[in-house]
């Protein structure tokens, strides 16, 4: 049996994968925990203006002890990405596998304005101004690609997010959680986004394998059976 923690994306919560892919994951006979990050979901009363991105790799790295769990598969889509890196670099010894599902892959001192770059932590600042009380950022567009019924259950649960977690820059140490073997999915539509231009400057890299999946960004929705086929492959190479 295998232990999946499967970090959510931006405006998110663990409820994106409870109905989808972890499901699939749990017929199949492996533990799953899918957190939902502080300030969103079922804990958006407990976000704050100080709610940064070290609080979110703190909720999954407490998980990790609180539970632990070891020899994890740890799973971020999206922004998850950001706190996925964070996690094993300060508690790489807990994890088996990372994979990250069209989602960002910081280096030290990188933020994701850094990362989507065009001037956004300007415009992330302004439209917080703007919308979110100065410290919140109100939901992006979901992808077009969803279907009425999931699109109807998906846009009420979403949050708005404060606005440090976008702008911190992560603090990474070199720890352990470097040697950890990686995949990226890069999910094809569009063609032309920042997560397609993260997947370019892997492919040469042989600490990663890529993956592509013909759909939109929220691949967890539209090809649930699939992400959890290749979440399940990587644990059969590994047993």
């Amino acid at each position: 049996m295998a232990t999946f923690v499967i970090v959510h994306g931006a405006w998110g919560g663990g409820w994106a994968w409870r109905r989808t892919v972890a499901p699939l994951l749990r017929e199949a006979g492996h533990e799953v925990f899918t957190p939902t990050l502080t300030g969103l979901g079922e804990r958006v009363h407990l976000a704050r203006p100080e709610t940064d991105l070290d609080t979110h790799i703190q909720d999954v790295v407490n998980l990790l002890v609180w539970e632990d769990l070891r020899e994890v598969v740890l799973v971020g889509h999206s922004y998850g990405g950001m706190v996925i890196t964070g996690v094993a670099d300060r508690a790489g010894e807990r994890l088996q596998h990372l994979i990250y599902l069209d989602a960002l892959v910081p280096a030290d001192g990188q933020s994701l304005a850094d990362l989507v770059g065009g001037g956004a932590q300007v415009r992330q600042e302004a439209e917080a101004r703007l919308t979110g009380d100065g410290w919140r950022l109100t939901p992006g567009p979901v992808s077009p690609d969803l279907s009425p019924e999931m699109r109807a259950w998906v846009e009420p649960r979403r949050a708005a997010q404060p606005i440090r977690t976008f702008t911190q820059p992560i603090a990474l140490t070199g720890g352990q959680g470097k040697a950890l073997p990686r995949v990226y999915v890069l999910c094809t539509a569009p063609a032309d986004n920042v997560f397609a231009r993260i997947a370019a400057g892997l492919r040469d890299d042989p600490a990663w394998r890529v993956e592509e999946f013909a759909t939109g960004h929220n691949l967890h929705y539209t090809m649930a059976r699939e992400v959890a086929d290749l979440l399940l492959g990587v644990v059969s190479r590994e047993s």
